[in-house]
């Protein structure tokens, strides 16, 4: 039997979360599905995997409250579930960035879609002539297993490091576009309007991650496979499991939406020197055990 794997987040206002929190875990739990749903007053944060017919059928009965109507997930496909057991949790963001002025609800910065991405990079340019800056907002044992080429990645350790890395690398993206990108669009829609707020012209968001990207791109300029937050590790440019050691069965598989503060690791030190360059660390590389950022 073929399991989906489906991910989803849509910034929008609740006010009744821990009712709300009951309800979704009741319907899940009932359609017998497993990951992680994360829930917040900025709106919600989902990871979920089953069969075709639950996952159809959750997703019916989640779009039919307004505030998730809009609700526009990724799929891909395994042979076996990726997720041990299943979690509705409350959080105070459903990614952590802890900049409360960041509201993507009432507003979003410009997101340009997977083809035209891939278009402005084939051709080094964007349609008005300006070079193009891919930005990942991703934590660097993610990048590590694969990322855009020429890419500007900081070594992030948490994604609440992000807004101190790019206030000290700002005249890099003067003139110039910038396209923030992540896993699946939720990060880097926070990350495109923090950079706006303080001043840098220019910024777009890759419409739906990248993982969006694979699924209606050919994976062209994408060096390495996705990391994704379950047990099969990553998935690779035909969204199918990548050769990639997966996180260790328990707490942290599937917990997305977490910064290193959430968990009880010791954090790593950010690497005062942005890097434009992936790492050298080999694919099947054991990724650190702790929960960590979407």
């Amino acid at each position: 039997m073929l399991i989906i794997n489906l991910s989803a987040y849509r910034f929008v206002s609740l006010d009744d979360l821990p009712a709300l929190r009951e309800r979704v875990l009741e319907r899940c739990e009932s359609l017998a599905l497993k990951g992680t749903i994360l829930l917040a007053p900025e709106g919600i944060n989902l990871f979920l995997a089953g069969p075709r017919e639950p996952i159809d059928a959750f997703m019916d009965w989640l779009r039919s409250d307004p505030r998730f109507a809009g609700l526009e997930p990724k799929e891909s496909i395994s042979d076996d579930v990726p997720f041990g057991r299943m979690r509705v949790r409350l959080k105070k963001e459903i990614i952590t960035m802890r900049m409360p002025a960041i509201r993507p609800e009432g507003t979003r910065a410009p997101a340009v879609a997977p083809s035209t991405l891939q278009r402005w990079l084939a051709q080094g340019r964007d349609d008005d002539g300006r070079e193009v800056v891919l930005l990942d907002t991703r934590n660097d044992y993610e990048t590590d297993v694969g990322l855009f080429e020429s890419a500007v990645d900081y070594r992030l350790s948490s994604f609440t490091d992000f807004p101190e890395a790019i206030a000290a690398d700002r005249a890099r993206f003067e003139n110039k576009t910038v396209v923030s990108y992540c896993t699946g669009g939720i990060r880097c829609e926070k990350a495109a309007l923090h950079m706006q707020d303080i001043g840098i012209g220019n910024v777009y968001q890759l419409e739906g991650g990248i993982l969006k990207y694979f699924e209606e791109t050919d994976g062209t300029h994408w060096r390495g496979d996705c990391f994704v937050f379950d047990e099969r590790g990553a998935v690779d440019k035909d969204l199918a499991p990548a050769p990639l050691l997966p996180l260790p069965v328990g707490e942290r598989a599937g917990v997305r939406g977490q910064s290193s503060h959430d968990a009880s690791e010791e954090r790593a030190s950010l690497n005062a020197t942005a890097s434009t360059r992936p790492s050298s660390a080999p694919s099947g590389h054991l990724l650190p055990v702790r929960e960590k950022d979407l």
